[in-house]
């Protein structure tokens, strides 16, 4: 069964187009290693009344956009193997300077997911 990774991060939105950037190349490095899809969407209509919206999940700052992405892969244990492989791809690496990251890598929200349902 398919298999998810699941992201919500916080991004200022003047480095949206310094993320895109990095997210298309590892978007690539990732189907290239075996994931079936790569999607990172920009928040846009967060602005909720319910539920616990992303500005608040993601405490927000002044400036700051969410992200929502997500991975496809043929099942977990392909996802383990995929990302095995592009954790040690030297490209991806290469495209993020760690002393200044677009984004806030300790706030980021993460986690696998087994599909339910699959319309």
């Amino acid at each position: 069964m398919r298999y998810v990774d699941g992201y919500v991060l916080p991004v200022p939105k003047k480095n949206l187009r310094a993320y895109q950037r990095i997210a298309k190349k590892a978007g690539a490095i990732w189907k290239e290693h075996g994931a079936l899809e790569y999607r990172e969407c920009a928040g846009d209509d967060l602005d909720n009344k319910w539920g616990v919206p992303f500005p608040r999940l993601l405490k927000l700052k002044r400036g700051e956009t969410a992200v929502f992405s997500w991975i496809v892969f043929k099942s977990r244990a392909d996802r383990d193997r995929v990302n095995a492989k592009v954790m040690h791809d030297s490209r991806l690496a290469k495209m993020m300077d760690p002393k200044k990251p677009p984004f806030d890598m300790k706030r980021i929200v993460y986690g696998g997911f087994t599909i339910l349902v699959d319309a």
